[in-house]
């Protein structure tokens, strides 16, 4: 999979500048309304019962017919010199496929330009994709950053494809309802957009969506994920797959399976 908008490209050897300047040129271009190609509700984060298949293998009808969803997740090797990006392919809960790649990293991290440190990798694992995803999960930001383009908006406009970005820490925004209290588990709260984004104060830019939760406040909580849309999505249709791609863990499966890869990647990179 090659990217149809490679003038954004991000290039580490930019000046800061030129690199936010470059970001807000494609949140210019991003689109964060529903533009999906697929019913969101044909969704599924487990494998059918009726079929059982491994990598590779054939599919039931009904699996066929889902949108086929790649995860992507970041790892580094031991020196910090080297990004690996690992992408697992799924389809009705079945993985279809897991690719990856290891590029050089050139910057250090730089809170809101991380697609420069990152995103030569994650383009590198693309093109190494034989398959055709409907729906890209990033583990990271989109719309919930400063100039509306985190790495899931990076990745989803180059590629045109509808992408969704899930961070573990909220980059920037204001929640509309503080997070400080007990969020039972499917609760959202809404991100707004405040001084430091670029988008219109107010502009829901994501929610804090709380995918795992213990049953009473007493005991020790989870954090909420903060979902945002990439490209091609809405910031409520983002959070409602995420809800559906949670089985049974805090991270959505996509995400969550290439993290793993990740790890496998990483410690063969580093031996």
């Amino acid at each position: 999979m090659t990217p149809v908008r490679p003038e954004f490209t991000p290039d580490s050897s930019l000046s800061r500048a030129e690199m936010e300047q470059l970001q807000r040129d494609l949140a210019a271009e991003a689109v964060f309304e529903d533009d999906l190609g697929f019913d969101p509700i044909a969704i599924s984060a487990t494998a059918s019962d009726s079929t059982q298949t491994t990598l590779g293998g054939s599919v039931s009808e009904n699996e066929s017919a889902a949108p086929v969803v790649a995860g992507v997740d970041q790892a580094f090797a031991a020196d910090g010199q080297q990004a690996v990006s690992a992408i697992v392919v799924s389809r009705g809960g079945e993985v279809i496929e897991r690719v990856h790649a290891v590029e050089p990293t050139e910057i250090p991290y730089i809170p809101g330009l991380l697609s420069f440190r990152e995103g030569g990798a994650i383009l590198s694992a693309f093109e190494e994709l034989t398959a055709d995803p409907d729906l890209a999960v990033v583990d990271g930001s989109g719309r919930i950053h400063f100039r509306q383009a985190g790495i899931a908006t990076h990745i989803g406009v180059m590629l045109d494809l509808p992408a969704i970005g899930v961070a573990k820490n909220l980059l920037c925004g204001t929640p509309r309802e503080s997070l400080d209290g007990y969020l039972r588990e499917g609760e959202r709260v809404a991100i707004e957009a405040d001084d430091g984004v670029t988008a219109p104060a107010g502009t829901v830019i994501g929610h804090a969506y709380q995918s795992r939760q213990y049953d009473t406040p007493e005991k020790r909580h989870v954090n909420p994920l903060y979902v945002s849309p990439g490209h091609r999505v809405s910031a409520a249709t983002a959070t409602d797959i995420v809800g559906l791609l949670c089985a049974g863990y805090k991270l959505p499966e996509p995400t969550r399976l290439a993290d793993q890869f990740a790890d496998e990647v990483k410690a063969e990179v580093s031996d």
